[in-house]
């Protein structure tokens, strides 16, 4: 009998074994997750919340990054593709949630390029300051449109790189990430450093643990659980490794080292670098991007500072090339499918998603132009729209990620054997995990509709969610309208009927001779 995963067949499946080099083993899985998932400026970000901040720490550890290791690590062996979400959820649930699943899992992509480019700058800005000018700390990058430029900078640097053999560019990418740890160990031994010269912690851990304290916003909530949605923030990104699933060497070992080490590294890092900061400076006290950096440098001298914000310039511009190259295999997949025009299927002389990767750059640099030169003209604040970016993002990467969480529920009835096959704990726990996941993505969802991330630019909160819900909103209905564009052009075809048609092996052959 064929199982509803025989049914929802894919081209996709046919042609990327053929198109891309299998290339990337443990180690590199390990690296891009880091890359992807680990924001070490969220432990600057969220000192805000005080002690309570590891309690949020500990949860949104529990509840979504370890559960979310769980389901990823079933649904990757079950589906060892290219597009990871994507595939997993057409296999699953059809092709409408697949490729809704995809495009939701892509949009933050280009989005979270442009912010990567705007912390460049942050971090360059923190660097200059370290310096001094007629007797001042320096001060660069002080207008829009040259935050702007460094941002285009960074894209199209991300794209170059690339554009390469992928051994090529994860060789470069997994010489960054001995300068994140070096980073980071500094963030978090600079607070053991304040405390060894005799000074006292300049944050008091004795209160300050009740995530319900502060001031009460919409609904009578607490204030301080807002800062929930920002450490969900902090761990999206757990499938987005196996966005390369065709290009991974070893199988079952590569997916299970690098969720076990990566999700161990990413706690780790988080816990000390948050304390670091905090026994350093007051929680509150110091800049909520560039705070390890100040830290540092206030307990282990300026030259420290200038290392770890070298370094976090370093690594930040290395983060968007991964960010480009794994999100665009999205682009990719959509390509392969017809969901796209077929041109976005389709690789370069270095077997790598070239075309993808191309329109990905081109639609984060119509962002950046957006916020930096056009908004941002005249001196004008290009911040609002930049958080209202960044917020809507993780509404959509949570819609994404619930997704994740759900297709669990659907494995088994889509493919029983296999599901069995693959599985290595017990169908109730993952169940579990899939209940609680979901759960504390919509709750992450709704933190968001509560407060706003940036007062300056929205005073009110209706003004703020009306960009949510219009930025969400807007992306939900693109999505929904390219499927149905491509619909139209595949004249109702399914993968099916195509792979029947001997698509697939047309695909193949063009890049043969292509190449």
């Amino acid at each position: 009998m064929a199982t509803q995963a025989d049914e929802n067949a894919m081209i996709s499946e046919r042609v990327a074994p053929v198109l891309v080099a299998k290339t990337l083993g443990p180690f590199d899985l390990v690296v891009i997750f880091v890359a992807i998932v680990l924001f070490i400026i969220n432990s600057a970000g969220l000192q805000f919340a005080g002690p309570s901040v590891f309690v949020f720490w500990i949860l949104a550890f529990v509840t979504f990054l370890i559960t979310g290791a769980f389901v990823t690590a079933q649904l990757g062996r079950m589906f060892p593709e290219e597009g990871s979400l994507y595939v997993w959820t057409h296999k699953v649930l059809g092709p409408f949630w697949g490729f809704f699943a995809g495009f939701v899992a892509w949009w933050p992509g280009p989005i979270t390029m442009v912010v990567i480019g705007v912390l460049v700058a942050n971090f360059l800005q923190q660097l200059a300051s370290f310096f001094t000018c007629n007797g001042e700390p320096c001060a660069i990058l002080t207008k829009n449109w040259e935050i702007g430029i460094v941002v285009l900078v960074v894209l199209w640097f991300s794209a170059t790189m690339s554009y390469l053999r992928m051994r090529v560019t994860q060789n470069y990418v997994n010489i960054q990430f001995f300068g994140y740890a070096i980073a980071i160990f500094l963030i978090g031994f600079a607070g053991v450093w304040w405390l060894l010269k005799g000074h006292p912690s300049a944050t008091s851990f004795a209160t300050g643990w009740n995530i319900f304290q502060g001031d009460k916003i919409a609904l009578h909530i607490p204030a301080n659980l807002t800062f929930f949605s920002f450490a969900i923030l902090a761990l999206l990104g757990i499938e987005t490794p196996l966005n390369m699933g065709v290009e991974v060497t070893g199988g079952e070992k590569a997916i299970r080292t690098y969720l076990f080490w990566g999700c161990l590294i990413v706690m780790a890092a988080y816990l000390w670098a948050t304390w670091g900061n905090m026994v350093v400076i007051k929680a509150g006290g110091a800049n909520g991007t560039t705070g390890g950096a100040q830290a540092v440098a206030l307990a282990m001298g300026r030259w420290a500072g200038i290392l770890v914000s070298l370094i976090m310039v370093w690594v930040l511009l290395t983060v968007a090339v991964v960010y480009n190259y794994a999100f665009g295999r999205l682009l990719f997949v959509s390509g392969m499918e017809k969901r796209l025009p077929h041109q976005f299927g389709k690789v370069n002389k270095n077997k790598v998603p070239a075309n993808a990767v191309t329109l990905q750059t081109a639609i984060a640099t119509l962002i950046a132009i957006l916020v930096f030169f056009i908004l941002g003209a005249g001196g004008k604040d290009p911040y609002k729209v930049y958080f209202a970016l960044y917020a809507g993002l993780t509404i959509v990467w949570c819609i994404s990620t619930a997704l994740l969480f759900l297709d669990i529920f659907f494995a088994k009835r889509a493919d029983p054997e296999r599901f069995e096959q693959e599985r290595r704990i017990s169908v109730g726990w993952l169940y579990i995990c899939g209940v609680v996941g979901f759960v504390v993505n919509v709750l992450a969802v709704f933190f968001i509709f509560i407060g706003s991330w940036y007062p300056t630019g929205f005073p009110t909160l209706s003004e703020w969610n009306t960009w949510m819900i219009g930025i969400s909103g807007a992306s939900v209905i693109t999505g929904i309208v390219i499927y149905s564009i491509s619909q139209s052009t595949r004249r109702g075809k399914t993968d099916e009927q195509f792979i029947a048609e001997g698509v697939a092996q047309q695909e193949i052959a063009e890049d043969a001779a292509r190449g």
